[in-house]
């Protein structure tokens, strides 16, 4: 819409704001967000929401041992993993993790796994399995905040040289920002159990892809399955950031005994 105002002889147009501008930033955000880490954030609303207006049971979503294997409900570890009991003490804290969340997902996915989203989902996988068996062992019912952190941990281990900013300025290298968010949630939260557990499995994976075979010259245990490259395959072109595969940190000095991240070999295949 075009406004005209006649004023001292001269003639001013302005373009009146279009009532869909908000709508279509918010549509090209979210169409921006890459594939997995988009389905992860989406599954992470919607389903604490519907719990919210009680429109489902957060009860029938929550990782239960006994109606997992005696009452064969078997959706529940899938769900687990995006529903949160969404209620005023816990609004502001299920908005961190979505930030958090769309953050460092979205990093990894256009860092280290760029044009690699079936690399990228394994890795996800991978954690959720873990926290899983965890889970259904340590009774823990809902896996959004270690799984945040795990993936969280990968990222800060990728960028560990570089500098992040935490809240009120301060700034610190990001291999310190898990242990951070484990001690203020340790302090002003419920314990930091679940941010430690999200450590723990975060740490497991990167040293069985990364630190054991490079480092230590180990057997690669962890290989991303056929069957991920065919529904998600390697593509080319994707635009890089926010760090690279570490390299291995051993010298071609054995007798050198520093550690230096470098340029390593991008994950999967082409």
């Amino acid at each position: 819409m075009l406004l005209t105002s006649v004023g001292n002889g001269s003639v001013v147009t302005t373009t009146a704001p279009r009532l869909n501008m908000a709508s279509n930033d918010i549509g090209d955000w979210y169409r921006n967000i890459p594939l997995v880490t988009k389905y992860w954030f989406t599954g992470s609303v919607i389903l604490p929401l519907l719990g919210r207006f009680g429109l489902i049971s957060v009860r029938s979503l929550m990782l239960d041992y006994d109606s997992l294997i005696y009452g064969f409900q078997i959706w529940r570890p899938v769900t687990a993993l995006f529903s949160y009991p969404l209620m005023p003490q816990t609004g502001f804290h299920y908005l961190l993790n979505l930030y958090f969340l769309y953050s460092y997902s979205t990093r990894l996915e256009t860092g280290v796994f760029d044009g690699k989203p079936a690399d990228y989902l394994f890795m996800l996988t991978f954690n959720w399995v873990c926290l899983v068996i965890i889970g259904l062992l340590a009774n823990i019912w809902f896996l959004m905040d270690p799984m945040i952190l795990s993936v969280l941990y990968v990222w800060c281990q990728v960028n560990r040289d570089q500098i992040v900013q935490f809240w009120f300025g301060t700034q610190f290298k990001a291999m310190y920002l898990p242990w951070v968010l484990f001690a203020f949630n340790m302090i002003l939260g419920s314990g930091g159990w679940h941010e430690l557990l999200g450590i723990l499995v975060g740490h497991l994976y990167f040293f069985l892809m990364f630190k054991y075979p490079q480092d230590f010259g180990g057997r690669q245990f962890l290989q991303t399955p056929s069957i991920f490259y065919r529904f998600l395959p390697n593509r080319r072109g994707g635009v890089a950031g926010f760090g690279v595969a570490p390299a291995s940190r051993r010298t071609q000095d054995q007798g050198d005994q520093r550690h230096a991240w470098g340029r390593g070999q991008q994950l999967g295949g082409d």
